[in-house]
């Protein structure tokens, strides 16, 4: 299917839903570091933009649209109308953009905070929104270690579907989770972060690999987030965009107790492949990282839409022989 990615950032979701055989004909982010990367590893259908500078009709039609539209100001929002709130830019973006070029499907990635925002109020207004503009969705929580990511990243993935152009009954069957805690119903147990890492070499010794290079902020443990004692029998905790305490990165320590994560080690947990290639400063590199979905997660998401387009096109090769 065609895709038009917002909010792209360097490209997680993105690259699953290529990998799996769909194409990104769009796509737009106003970090330039992330850009870069995109670019670099994806494609130069990127485009590096302030979304208020961005006409929506020039973006092309598409067939699905992608991202993760950022939520800053729903916490304060006026809950009766989300949409309207001076502070909710961002998310009225991605909602014009579904509203003008009506794809056959969006896909909409947030963090689990989002479902308590208002007490509940924010999510049923944005669910009611999406509605509002032709959809029927669907809400799934998400925890990442269940589908095969080294990482108990949890998340909210809304799924549209097209009322006119599709139908009322949804044709997306979410992923099934592959992975279980303690290896439930015949799963396989999650993968840790341990079984993820133990391949790559000493970052203080030589090596080829890019990007295996960390941050010097000293491990020190307390109970705060990113300053816990990395388990290496358990997945990573959540690769983090921030995380400090001062709005600054602050990458997760190494089950070794030593040292922090390498920026490549990050994107392993994150799933990104070895050669993909991350541009910026030390912490906008860790910041990329951490804002993104990871890449296998988003092939099944990926993929799922390839089964429905070759569905759908059995469909109409079967009427036209009927006919």
């Amino acid at each position: 299917m065609k895709i038009v990615s917002l909010f792209s950032g360097a490209g997680g979701l993105d690259l699953g839903i290529k990998q799996s055989g769909n194409k990104i004909i769009w796509a737009n982010d106003f970090d330039k570091n992330a850009v870069e990367t995109y670019a670099h590893n994806i494609g130069d259908e990127i485009c590096l933009a302030d979304i208020s500078t961005i006409d929506i009709k020039t973006i092309p039609n598409c067939d699905v649209v992608i991202g993760g539209f950022p939520c800053q100001g729903f916490s304060q929002a006026n809950l009766k109308r989300t949409i309207d709130d001076e502070r909710n830019t961002l998310y009225k973006f991605y909602y014009q953009v579904i509203e003008e070029k009506q794809p056959l499907y969006f896909i909409a990635e947030n963090v689990k905070g989002i479902l308590s925002l208002g007490n509940g109020n924010v999510i049923k207004q944005i669910l009611s929104d999406f509605e509002s503009a032709g959809y029927v969705v669907e809400l799934h929580k998400v925890n990442m270690a269940n589908y095969g990511v080294p990482q108990t990243r949890e998340r909210v993935v809304i799924i549209g579907q097209n009322k006119k152009k599709v139908g009322k009954t949804m044709l997306f069957k979410f992923p099934e989770e592959s992975h279980s805690k303690d290896g439930q119903n015949g799963l396989p147990k999650w993968i840790t972060i341990k079984e993820a890492l133990d391949k790559y070499p000493n970052p203080d010794q030589p090596n080829s690999l890019c990007n295996h290079v960390y941050s010097k902020y000293k491990v020190v443990y307390r109970n705060f987030t990113a300053h816990r004692k990395t388990n290496p029998d358990y997945p990573s905790p959540t690769i983090l965009a921030r995380g400090n305490g001062k709005g600054g990165v602050c990458a997760i320590p190494h089950y070794n107790g030593e040292r922090r994560l390498t920026i490549r080690e990050s994107a392993a947990i994150q799933t990104f492949p070895d050669d993909f290639e991350f541009f910026g400063s030390m912490g906008s590199c860790y910041r990329q990282i951490g804002n993104a979905v990871p890449v296998k997660f988003a092939e099944l998401l990926g993929k799922e839409l390839i089964r429905i387009e070759k569905d759908e096109l059995c469909e109409k090769i079967k009427e036209k022989k009927t006919a």
